[in-house]
């Protein structure tokens, strides 16, 4: 007998025996608190076709996991198809400044190009080289944190999160500081294109801050070709792989992803372990105890409230997985923030436990395509964290908490604090 449609949530419509879902990612019940629609999934249909958004969708932590690393599968379609055989649109003129920016992001291409790219950045991210940066994230925390603490309050976001990532990826990559506050302007309008119902002006508005950027970028590499100095862009313009210097294409959109990556999941990613610990009910002091309950505090936080929820991938050849038949060239989604509430890898994964040590999440994502700057994000929490907690004895969430409209980032537009 074939069950009935399922409906635990007003707008979440579960068909079981279909494996097809109906779900509205722009409703705010859904994004502002989307883990209860993954624990339903979870329970009822895990792997489904997401009926909206036209993707069969995965959620299970075990499938996440491998699809994340199955070479069968790209971020990248063009270089094994061409836009007619998958019967794809044209590029739209409106945002062919977007599309040059993006066309070398380590975001979207494949081995070999991902691979000699990945190269060149990869010793800058290592962990042996980041945590020698532990003495200057403190240092920016508290030299913010002086700046409000006599106040009693604070929007913490624009005080402190978007201050502490920006400036040092900046200062890693080479560029001024003094450019975090049009580098997080640029970012912003940027990250609207992954947003579910985009609207053109977004896209536009997405399009003139690639070209506004890209021109900025441009003009930094100009400088650095003629007076290289002790930072990464002066690396990547000077230093070869096998024979080969990179473009300036790949150097600008490899720029690009680096600063922008290199803040953006952070400042969200604040703002939610902050909101969660406050909410948790729990004293600092089972947070910040020592170095150990730091780090699995930290990745608790991840776990729960992960900064970046869905990814997609293109079948690069026809493949099954879980009983669904993929040809090539179709899109499959894999939404991290639910595989890591899967109850078959965590006990009561709806429950913020911060001891607990059940194994990685996948905030950051796996294979070849793991987020580059994941031990720099790390590092920073786990630095600003406690160093925010100490300092400000007493803080407490004084304004509910409105979280972002942009579903693939999960962040708060504002979290305002008190102490």
């Amino acid at each position: 007998m074939t069950q009935s449609v399922i409906q635990p949530l007003p707008f979440l419509s579960i068909d079981p025996a279909s494996r097809a879902v109906s779900l509205d990612g722009r409703n705010p019940e859904f994004y502002a608190d989307p883990n209860p629609v993954y624990a339903a999934l979870h329970a009822h249909c895990p792997t489904f076709y997401w009926k909206e958004q036209r993707l069969w969708t995965f959620t299970g932590y075990d499938q996440v996991n491998s699809l994340l690393r199955d070479r069968r599968f790209g971020r990248q379609i063009l270089h094994v198809a061409s836009r007619e055989e998958l019967g794809l649109p044209d590029p739209s003129p409106h945002l062919k400044n977007f599309d040059a920016a993006e066309a070398w992001s380590l975001l979207e291409i494949e081995p070999p190009e991902h691979t000699r790219l990945r190269t060149l950045v990869n010793r800058a991210f290592v962990s042996r080289q980041i945590e020698r940066l532990t003495p200057e994230i403190a240092t920016l925390c508290h030299n913010a944190i002086d700046t409000f603490e006599k106040d009693g309050r604070v929007e913490l976001l624009s005080a402190f999160a978007d201050i502490l990532p920006v400036t040092m990826i900046a200062r890693m990559i080479g560029i001024p500081e003094e450019m975090g506050p049009q580098l997080l302007k640029w970012s912003h309008d940027y990250v609207r294109m992954y947003m579910f119902g985009r609207t053109q002006d977004d896209e536009r508005a997405a399009d003139r801050a690639a070209a506004e950027f890209s021109a900025y970028v441009r003009d930094v590499i100009a400088r650095r070709r003629a007076e290289p100095r002790d930072d990464l862009l002066s690396h990547m313009i000077h230093t070869e792989h096998r024979g080969q210097l990179l473009t300036e294409d790949e150097l600008v959109s490899t720029t690009i992803v680096l600063l922008n990556a290199g803040h953006e999941a952070t400042v969200h990613q604040i703002g939610n372990a902050v909101r969660t610990l406050l909410e948790s009910g729990l004293a600092p002091a089972a947070f910040f105890s020592d170095a150990k309950a730091t780090e699995r505090t930290i990745e608790e936080c991840l776990r729960i409230s992960a900064p970046v929820h869905m990814f997609q991938r293109w079948a690069l050849e026809d493949v099954e997985l879980d009983g669904v038949p993929f040809r090539r060239g179709d899109r499959v989604a894999m939404i991290l923030a639910a595989a890591n509430l899967d109850p078959k890898k965590f006990t009561d994964p709806l429950a913020f436990r911060p001891d607990r040590d059940e194994g990685p999440n996948v905030s950051f994502g796996a294979g070849i395509h793991f987020c580059i700057g994941a031990p720099l994000a790390r590092l920073e929490l786990n630095v600003a964290l406690p160093i925010l907690f100490a300092r400000l004895p007493g803080l407490r969430i004084s304004e509910k908490p409105v979280v972002k409209d942009v579903y693939h980032f999960h962040g708060l537009e504002a979290l305002h604090l008190e102490w």
